[in-house]
């Protein structure tokens, strides 16, 4: 399954992929007298409100007209894949070649650093650059979103516990996260952590050899494939577990290639700036895109 999260006249909305666009779930449930979800955080944490969904989308054949239907394409208020994960996650240095570029070594175990929900953002939404900092940089990175409780779990049980995936970008103030041996500050401005713009289930996905690439203005910046992570999906579940419980809507930043900003010669290090625009793409999910301001 694969799902969409926007908001229509200020409520929260979820759209299902079908061969005819987006279903959009609540005009659905609505003319088919049927109960439906609203975030993808219920569906997660609410066995009976994931069969609603599936109730819904049992009945898709039904519904013809257009006007139950949204596409990407469509002026959307896209709203962030998830709205209250418990935790954000994000592992540092996971891919050889970005360790190779920044000149640092290369960890023996995962590196994992968090971000706050504040830094949540929507695809299609404005991220801005904060005062104060000169040095902002992208990181595409395939995000893994908890479904199930995962506390002291091995690496071969890990995946059972993931409900879906999604596409996200840990932006990064370089010199805030320089500043400081923690790297929150670097990490967290409002908006550092966008997503989406679609959500696709556990059982839709291999997480282990995936194309991952970002176009900073149209020009390709990092190109890669999630099967050159350093610590694997399981491997960074099965770690994190072992210190602490992993919650359903938890939500997993798994590391970014090469190509970022700071990995370039420091006389060519262009830092982002208002109107630059990023696509970050994942093979399997679709096309991130927000513009900076």
């Amino acid at each position: 399954m694969q799902l969409i999260h926007f908001s229509e006249d200020g409520q929260s909305c979820l759209g299902i992929k079908t061969g005819r666009g987006f279903l959009h779930v609540a005009k659905a449930a609505a003319a088919l007298s049927l109960p439906f979800p609203s975030y993808i955080e219920d569906v997660l944490e609410d066995p009976e409100q994931a069969a609603q969904l599936d109730a819904i989308l049992a009945h898709a054949d039904m519904l013809t007209d257009e006007a139950y239907y949204v596409s990407l394409d469509d002026e959307l208020a896209f709203l962030p894949m998830l709205s209250r994960p418990g935790k954000i996650l994000c592992i540092g240095k996971n891919y050889a070649a970005h360790v190779a570029e920044t000149k640092s070594e290369q960890p023996k175990k995962p590196l994992v650093f968090s971000k706050f929900t504040s830094a949540l953002a929507a695809h299609q939404e404005a991220i801005p650059i904060p005062a104060g900092t000169e040095k902002v940089d992208y990181e595409v990175e395939l995000v893994a979103v908890i479904g199930k409780k995962a506390y002291c779990v091995s690496p071969e049980e890990a995946l059972d516990h993931v409900a879906g995936y999604t596409i996200g970008n840990d932006v990064t103030a370089r010199d805030w996260q320089k500043g400081s041996p923690q790297w929150l500050l670097g990490k967290s401005p409002d908006k550092f952590a966008p997503l989406g713009p679609i959500y696709v289930t556990a059982d839709e996905l291999d997480p282990t050899n995936l194309a991952i690439s970002l176009k900073l203005n149209g020009e390709l910046r990092q190109n890669s494939n999630t099967s050159l992570l350093i610590f694997d999906l399981p491997t960074i579940i099965s770690y994190i577990s072992q210190h602490f419980a992993l919650e359903p809507g938890d939500i997993i930043f798994t590391g970014t290639p090469d190509g970022v900003i700071m990995g370039y010669p420091e006389d060519e290090q262009v830092w982002l700036k208002p109107g630059d625009v990023i696509e970050s793409t994942i093979e399997g999910i679709g096309t991130l895109v927000n513009t900076f301001r």
